[in-house]
């Protein structure tokens, strides 16, 4: 079975908005409302689990078509215990074989193929694997007085999206490990990493962009209409 995570308990100051970004207006909807429903479009994951902060005011008021396939948990002070957090309530329903999906909160822009193309290509996968998107600009490495040190290499460099799609098992197994190691991680294929396994990169849009700064709202609102033009 395919079940997916969204932790959505940060605060997005970055944004400097009045509400945490994934609650800001999109198209009509929130921006939380257009990730999970990217989600929910694909009839292979069988729910989702939303880890919100405790004193969440803006999660009770959406409106949700299919509320029948989403679950709340408690969010943590980081990301990775948001994750834990849902984990843990997905270990009461769920098989440690079962396919777990963590997918950004602030990213509504997610392509029905690249869900379907993620979950075709792990299926049989021992390890699972991310969206991600090949580096196309020239990258440079600075020195402490923020000098070019070099030129870097970028054919193989990638550009980590979301979805994240493990094991639950593994990725509870590897979210553990960091948190007894004292060890941070920026998504969760470097948790697993961590365990010394390899997780697979399959090419998505660079689309799927994640809203962080004001700007990335209005580039977000434009794909969406640009999609829904396209239907």
């Amino acid at each position: 079975m395919i079940w997916a995570v969204v932790p959505a308990a940060g605060s997005g100051l970055r944004m400097r908005a009045d509400r945490p970004k994934q609650y800001l207006p999109l198209a009509g909807k929130t921006v939380i409302q257009h990730s999970i429903e990217r989600l929910l479009s694909n009839q292979n994951i069988r729910g989702v689990v939303v880890a919100v902060a405790a004193e969440d005011g803006w999660w009770p008021h959406l409106q949700w078509s299919a509320g029948d396939r989403i679950h709340r948990v408690e969010g943590g002070a980081e990301r990775s215990d948001s994750v834990c957090n849902a984990l843990q309530w997905l270990s009461g329903t769920a098989d440690d074989q079962d396919w777990v999906l963590v997918h950004d909160a602030a990213r509504p822009c997610l392509r029905a193929a690249d869900l379907q193309s993620l979950i075709e290509s792990l299926q049989e996968d021992a390890v699972g694997g991310i969206l991600a998107a090949p580096v196309s600009d020239t990258i440079k490495r600075a020195d402490a007085k923020q000098k070019i040190a070099e030129t870097v290499d970028r054919s193989v460099l990638w550009r980590a999206l979301t979805p994240q799609m493990f094991r639950l098992g593994v990725l509870r197994a590897a979210l553990e490990q960091i948190k007894a190691d004292g060890v941070a991680v920026t998504d969760d294929a470097e948790a697993v990493e961590y365990l010394k396994l390899q997780p697979c990169l399959i090419e998505g849009a660079v689309t799927n962009i994640k809203v962080t700064h004001p700007g990335d709202l209005l580039l977000a609102e434009e794909i969406i209409l640009r999609e829904l033009e396209e239907r």
